[in-house]
C-alpha cells in the first residue's frame, strides 16, 4: 500500500504542477512571440507624439477630427484614387461627418489641378509636416492636433478601396470612444 508520506508528496508535485505548468507555457508563448495581441485598428498607430505644435504649424481646424494628404508633385492614378477615397471615406461616415474635415495639403510643389474634381479645404503644410507626410499615406488626426494613425500607400486600385473601408472603420472606432471633436 502507498504510505501517507508518499500520497502526500504525489499530491504535493501535482498541485505545483497546476499552478507552475500555465506560467511556464505563457513565458514560452510571450518569448518566442506566438501571441498576436488583440488589436483591433487597421491603420499603423503613429507613436512619435506627433502634432501640430511640435512640427510647427498652426491646426487649420482646431477641435476636429482631421483627414489629411499631402498632393503630390505629380497627381498620377494612385494619387486620384487617394483622393476618391478620402472624399468616399468622409461621405461613408454618416451622420459623423460634421466631426471630420477632409484636408489636402498643398505645397509650392503640389499639383492643384488634380483637385478639380473635389470639393475639399486645402492647407499649406510646414516643412517638417511635409517631411512626415511625403509617403502619399492618409494620417488621421485627433481634435487637439496629434497625429494619431497612418495609412501608407496601396499601389492597387482594390487594395485602395479596402484601405478605405480600414480607413472608415477605424476614424468611427475613434469617434465612438471621443468625448471631443
Amino acid at each position: 500500500m502507498n504510505s501517507p508520506k508518499k500520497n502526500g508528496n504525489k499530491t504535493l508535485i501535482l498541485l505545483l504542477l497546476a499552478f507552475i505548468l500555465p506560467v511556464v507555457a505563457a513565458k514560452l508563448v510571450l518569448s518566442f512571440d506566438l501571441y498576436k495581441g488583440g488589436v483591433t485598428n487597421k491603420g499603423q498607430l503613429l507613436a512619435n507624439n506627433a502634432s501640430y505644435h511640435s512640427l510647427k504649424m498652426e491646426n487649420p481646424k482646431p477641435r476636429e477630427w482631421q483627414l489629411i494628404y499631402l498632393l503630390p508633385s505629380h497627381c498620377g492614378a494612385v494619387c486620384q484614387d487617394r483622393l476618391y477615397i478620402l472624399q468616399q471615406s468622409h461621405t461613408a461616415l454618416g451622420r459623423n461627418q460634421d466631426r471630420v474635415s477632409t484636408i489636402v495639403m498643398v505645397d509650392e510643389h503640389s499639383d492643384t489641378s488634380a483637385l478639380a474634381n473635389f470639393d475639399m479645404i486645402t492647407a499649406r503644410p510646414s516643412q517638417q509636416l511635409s517631411q512626415q507626410l511625403n509617403q502619399q499615406q492618409l494620417v488621421i488626426i485627433d481634435p487637439l492636433g496629434n497625429l494619431v494613425m497612418s495609412y501608407p500607400v496601396a499601389e492597387d486600385h482594390q487594395a485602395q478601396i479596402m484601405q478605405g473601408k480600414a480607413l472608415v472603420a477605424d476614424l468611427r472606432k475613434l469617434l465612438k470612444l471621443s468625448r471631443i471633436g
